[in-house]
């Protein structure tokens, strides 16, 4: 190769929930063109941590563009279109300035369309499409949790998962996947990749790492990477049950340059495993007022309780009113919780500090929930909500980089109950969205969190228990009351004979 590695650069992130209401637009995505890309550079997004890379082993970025939203409903089709028609230009205009030699892509994996089921896989299909026979080599990274498709599979040459959850690791996934593709240019060799889909849906709550059925089906991909050179990479997917695709669940996938006979028992392996440890990842929470009845009032330290059913970063709209209500009707102090509400925060713009107010709180964003609570609270706090992320390694790094704005903000107190107020959905997995508005969540006795699994990494460095509970929501873990319609059937919890 002459010169410098020219390498064409995109990324498209967005973790669909299809049965909410609503559509994902255009303007819900935050879009960075061309050069604007090279401004998150070496930050703690997989794109910076890319990018960084690429640069250091002194290759030439060729930036296209990047479009990313937080997870939320179904997207509209025109963000498809304008995301290709803008795709393709930037390929063209880069492939008339010097040969590409690859792409490298940043993906989600469980992106879906008005009319697309599959857009990872259309997205590549795209470019095969419009690159050619000679296409240059196609890497990538892509969330644990995508609902990985044989599309995907045929279309890129190697698209390398995060192997943790919380995604402790998503920019150092970024980084393997760019030396995977400096192995590529190096040698000569293009890997393929093979696929196995076995008939299994997990909850988000059911496929954190450092547990059963994650754990051991890590362990094994690492084994079997160990053993066979010619395994580039063994992802591990545990899918994101939200999304009514025929693809939605786990998957596995081995990118690498070996005869596809030898993956293929490779995935027949870990297909055994994952079916003996279906059950593990089938997990239904109790419901909240059995568990808060039961929670000790006199421990010292804290104590995070998880209301999965508005899990944020699985689409939930933060605003549900179950957990709270729960809190109040068990009487709970020294308690705090978030609740996403603009309005809210917007009616207190012109009330004095210290003084009460009734505000009518939450259950604005889903159907599933009772609805809004109106309460007399008293203002403590008003203020802008963009905050730096405390841990550049978390989940909420691996979305967003380095900082994360809440917007305009107010925390405001219902008896013994802080609650802080946000205008835009923040997950709940950087300490820093509690200390910017003065709060330290470690002096309270128990916080409510909106998530799964992905809070862990941040609540456990200063808690001294996680509980789950079941609310009203619509990020249920409970996956038989979904109205799915597309789920290849018969798949396991759904269909357990």
């Amino acid at each position: 190769m002459n010169g410098r590695p020219r390498i064409f650069v995109a990324a498209l992130f967005h973790e669909t929930h299809t049965f909410l209401d609503g559509v994902t637009s255009w303007n819900d995505f935050h879009v960075l063109m061309g050069q604007q890309m090279l401004e998150v550079t070496g930050d703690s997004s997989p794109l910076g941590g890319a990018l960084e890379e690429i640069d250091r082993l002194g290759w030439c970025v060729c930036p296209a563009l990047a479009a990313s939203a937080s997870p939320g409903a179904i997207v509209s089709d025109d963000v498809y279109e304008r995301y290709m028609q803008r795709l393709l230009l930037a390929l063209e205009m880069h492939r008339q300035q010097g040969p590409l030699h690859a792409i490298f892509l940043v993906l989600h994996g469980a992106m879906v369309c008005q009319s697309i089921d599959d857009v990872e896989g259309e997205l590549l299909s795209r470019l095969t499409e419009y690159a050619g026979v000679n296409r240059p080599p196609m890497f990538g990274v892509y969330d644990l949790h995508a609902n990985f498709t044989e599309k995907m599979a045929q279309h890129a040459d190697c698209l390398v998962a995060y192997r943790q959850n919380p995604h402790a690791d998503a920019r150092e996934s970024a980084i393997r996947a760019v030396h995977l593709l400096d192995r590529c240019l190096k040698t000569g060799q293009r890997p393929h990749m093979v696929m196995a889909q076995p008939s299994i849906l997990w909850p988000p709550t059911g496929t954190g790492t450092a547990s059963d059925p994650m754990l051991s089906l890590l362990q094994t991909a690492r084994q079997l990477q160990h053993d066979q050179p010619e395994f580039w990479e063994v992802n591990i997917n545990a899918g994101f049950s939200f999304a009514d695709t025929p693809d939605t669940g786990v998957s596995f996938v081995i990118a690498g340059t070996g005869q596809p006979s030898l993956a293929q028992a490779a995935l027949d392996c870990l297909t055994r495993q994952a079916l003996q440890l279906a059950a593990v990842g089938s997990i239904v929470d109790p419901p909240v007022d059995e568990v808060l009845a039961g929670l000790p009032r006199d421990l010292a330290g804290l104590t995070v309780v998880v209301e999965p059913a508005d899990n944020i970063g699985g689409g939930g709209p933060g605003d549900c009113t179950g957990l709270l209500r729960a809190f109040i009707r068990h009487a709970f102090t020294n308690t705090a919780i978030c609740l996403n509400d603009p309005q809210a925060v917007m009616q207190l713009q012109s009330d004095a500090l210290g003084g009460l107010v009734t505000l009518s709180l939450g259950g604005k964003g889903s159907r599933l929930d009772p609805g809004p609570l109106v309460l007399q609270v008293k203002l403590l706090y008003r203020g802008d909500g963009l905050f730096e992320l405390v841990d550049k390694q978390s989940h909420l790094a691996s979305m967003v980089g380095d900082y994360f704005d809440m917007g305009p903000c107010a925390v405001v107190q219902y008896e013994g109950i802080t609650i802080l107020l946000t205008s835009n959905k923040t997950p709940p997995m950087d300490l820093g969205q509690w200390r910017h508005v003065g709060q330290e969540p470690s002096k309270f006795s128990f916080v409510g969190v909106k998530a799964a699994v992905a809070h862990q990494k941040a609540w456990d460095t200063i808690s001294i228990a996680n509980v789950r509970v079941s609310t009203p929501g619509p990020c249920s873990g409970n996956l038989a009351d979904l109205p799915y319609r597309k789920l290849r059937r018969p798949i396991f919890p759904l269909d357990k004979s």
